[in-house]
């Protein structure tokens, strides 16, 4: 008759280990959201096609963002931004709790050497040859020197995971880690958006204060005609007194928008974590180039919901309805046997030239198994407490997409009618400039009074005014869609992590 090795059993409950996983599957469910946005943009031909190279594959934010001065500003963010720094450490920390989580799938080995050296005391050794007539006396009455060494190596409480209960809070580790990452990522992405919509309102407010220099420059000389009129003769004092108050409004305007520059220079230093150079901030431009510099690219038209799977957030809200799922496979795992394993071997001796002797070698081998009965309820409790989880995390998830469409929809709503109104903004300013030029010719020529130019001078400037605030608009809804998205309109943007070692 064969006899099995011995170890037969321990081998065959190592291939079961890791073949059950009680983890609830992704179970299929409609989407809540539609395929497409109920308002898509409409973007020109010549736009379109200037970004379509951009836009075919993926796009990085320095593909989106090509405005030198702006790029520098946005490096300077990235390196010294104090929320992306607690991001970056968070990830390090989730990475950390993972790598402990992990090596439970693995059996830890440890090593022991002791040594020991003990006396006991005479009255407690027993009589070699025990006199049989005194009953009483049965100790030698001689201490006793004793010597111990051992040296072993083995590992304890090792689980056998059959039911996958370690593989899945490893699972759930891993799934929080990727969570985190893509916090990380959202948090490079916003910051990136605010940078960039704090640069472009503070060259819209440096060219509102350079209209409003050019207008006080402009009203300033008009006072100065209307004032030696006046000193001839030629100019009532209502018409002096009528420029005087322009003048003074021009100033007033001037010098409220030269604080706001400050301010907007304050706050651009704030998001940038350090002082930004003066040769990386807007400068004054010419009224016909103002702004063409820093021009995004345009949106392409027909872009599909499904891009909003890409964005980080809903990434996270998925990882976190993994981790939810991973969660009730430990709690499942809990209602079944668990096998547990401590093993040792090495050597013991009296004396330290023989500890490692073939006649001192020493082993043990202790199996356990762990069999629930009855815990009052709590293995109950918690499946119900993760099942909940889920609930939440699915819930959760479900929102997240439901916001992201809802922003982007609005987004695209808001630049449907950007380029009518910006082309009908153009045309006002370009006619209230014309009324002007009529105005003055006018008063020139006495044929109107002088409140007919102010009123063109104040219809033009608050055009000009208007074109400026619409010139941000669109270029911060084009900002809010990179955002919106998730950085972009392809797979991801380059704030990659590397995820933890396999």
């Amino acid at each position: 008759m064969i006899r099995a090795p011995a170890h037969l059993p321990l081998v065959a409950l190592s291939l079961l280990a890791g073949c059950m996983n009680l983890a609830p599957g992704d179970v299929p469910r409609e989407s809540p959201l539609a395929d497409r946005w109920p308002v898509v943009a409409s973007a020109s031909p010549a736009a379109s096609s200037a970004s379509a190279a951009v836009f075919a594959d993926d796009i990085a934010w320095r593909d989106f963002f090509t405005e030198p001065r702006l790029r520098s500003v946005i490096e300077v963010a990235l390196a010294n931004s104090r929320d992306l720094r607690v991001a970056i450490a968070n990830i390090e920390l989730a990475r950390a709790r993972h790598g402990i989580q992990r090596s439970e799938l693995f059996p830890s080995v440890d090593t022991l050497a002791s040594a020991s050296r003990a006396r006991t005391s005479g009255t407690l050794q027993p009589r070699n040859n025990t006199n049989p007539d005194d009953a009483n006396n049965n100790t030698s009455g001689q201490a006793r020197i004793t010597n111990q060494y051992r040296a072993e190596v083995g590992f304890s409480n090792y689980e056998i995971d059959l039911f996958g209960r370690v593989r899945n809070l490893n699972d759930a580790a891993l799934r929080r880690f990727f969570a985190v990452a893509e916090n990380r990522r959202s948090a490079q992405i916003s910051l990136i958006a605010e940078v960039a919509s704090a640069w472009l309102t503070l060259e819209a407010n440096t060219d509102r204060l350079r209209l409003a220099q050019e207008t006080l420059a402009s009203r300033g000389r008009s006072h100065d005609l209307i004032r030696r009129s006046h000193e001839l003769g030629g100019a009532s004092g209502l018409t002096l007194a009528q420029a005087q108050a322009v003048l003074d409004a021009a100033r007033v305007a001037a010098a409220g928008y030269e604080s706001q520059v400050a301010l907007d220079r304050n706050a651009l230093d704030l998001l940038a974590g350090a002082a930004v150079p003066d040769a990386s901030v807007p400068a004054f431009a010419a009224a016909s180039t103002r702004g063409a510099a820093t021009l995004l690219p345009d949106v392409p038209a027909g872009l599909p919901s499904a891009l909003l799977q890409r964005r980080p957030d809903v990434r996270a809200a998925e990882f976190a309805l993994q981790a939810a799922r991973a969660d009730m496979g430990v709690a499942r795992a809990a209602f079944y046997p668990s096998i547990s394993l401590t093993a040792n071997a090495g050597f013991a001796s009296g004396s330290l030239s023989g500890l490692f002797n073939r006649a001192s070698g020493i082993w043990s081998f202790v199996p356990q198994v762990r069999l629930p009965i009855f815990d009052g309820g709590a293995s109950r409790a918690a499946l119900q407490g993760a099942e909940a989880q889920r609930d939440i995390a699915l819930a959760g998830y479900e929102k997240t997409l439901q916001i992201a469409f809802r922003e982007v929809a609005d987004a695209l709503a808001q630049r449907r009618t950007l380029g009518e109104r910006q082309a009908a903004q153009h045309s006002q300013a370009v006619a209230t400039a014309r009324v002007l030029t009529l105005a003055e010719a006018l008063f020139k020529s006495g044929a109107s009074s002088y409140l007919e130019v102010l009123d063109a001078q104040r219809a033009l400037y608050v055009a000009q005014q208007d074109s400026i605030a619409l010139r941000l608009a669109e270029q911060a809804n084009r900002v809010t869609l990179y955002k919106v998205l998730g950085g972009g309109y392809g797979p991801r943007d380059d704030a990659t992590v590397a995820p933890p070692a396999p």
